[in-house]
């Protein structure tokens, strides 16, 4: 893959969406929206700004990176439509890219001079229950998988080690699986906004709540490297990760 794709990545699967531009693996710029819950608003009006600002056009794009889930229900859908259909208007290449490991991307190394060790990402899945992914970083990095995270705030890569694959569970569930006041579980992603004190515990910690929101550049800093590996999403049969039915459905289905 050249180093020269103009690339499109969309976060809008959390309360704060953004957007980023990028060269292959440059991230030129990205703009966060104004507002909570103003993806379906402003997400036009911030790819156009985005390349106005670099005299670029959307015709010009190569690839595009989404943030697929799991998340808000409606945020997932209006990433997924727009890829599809920049895709329809010009045959761009798209990656999904998994929510919860862009949030992990955020994790600084250490918290109060002392390596962090172990992560969970967590996000509201509504009805008392959680969205959560737990990670922890090698002992040795030559073991460790081929997927790296991003640090936007310090532009350094690094690795984690998913413990378990993204899944559905109430505070309680993971508490019970995760907390060790030997080595407190760091806590991370917009789950905790509201119910932070459901995750109380003396074997789990917060990370500092600028850490907490998935970014559009670390959307494409994952994105790429799955690129690189050819990991690209077939445009016809691309739909948001849920891991549940919304809402909706499962009403339905119980009538």
């Amino acid at each position: 893959m050249s180093k020269h794709e103009l690339i499109l990545a969309l976060e809008t699967s959390s309360r704060v969406g953004s957007v980023a531009l990028a060269l292959g693996p440059t991230l030129l710029a990205q703009t966060t929206f104004s507002a909570p819950m103003r993806h379906s608003a402003e997400i036009f009006g911030a790819i156009t700004a985005l390349m106005d600002r670099f005299d670029l056009h959307p015709g010009q794009l190569d690839h595009i990176y989404i943030s697929v889930g799991p998340g808000s229900f409606t945020g997932l859908r209006i990433s997924v439509t727009v890829a599809k259909a920049m895709h329809i208007a010009k045959p761009v290449r798209i990656v999904a890219v998994d929510t919860l490991d862009v949030i992990a991307a955020n994790a600084p190394t250490t918290k109060h001079g002392q390596p962090i060790d172990r992560i969970a990402t967590i996000l509201d899945a509504k009805r008392n229950q959680f969205y959560i992914a737990a990670y922890q970083r090698p002992i040795d990095p030559s073991n460790a998988p081929p997927k790296a995270t991003y640090d936007i705030r310090h532009t350094t890569y690094k690795t984690w080690q998913k413990l378990i694959p993204d899944s559905l569970m109430s505070a309680t569930q993971f508490l019970d699986t995760f907390a060790d006041q030997a080595n407190p579980i760091n806590l991370l992603g917009d789950g905790l906004l509201f119910h932070k004190d459901k995750f109380q515990s003396s074997g789990a910690g917060f990370l500092d709540e600028q850490y907490w929101s998935p970014q559009a550049a670390n959307v494409h800093a994952l994105g790429y490297q799955l690129a690189q590996a050819g990991n690209f999403a077939d445009p016809l049969k691309l739909i948001p990760t849920y891991i549940r039915r919304p809402e909706a459905e499962e009403k339905r289905q119980q009538h």
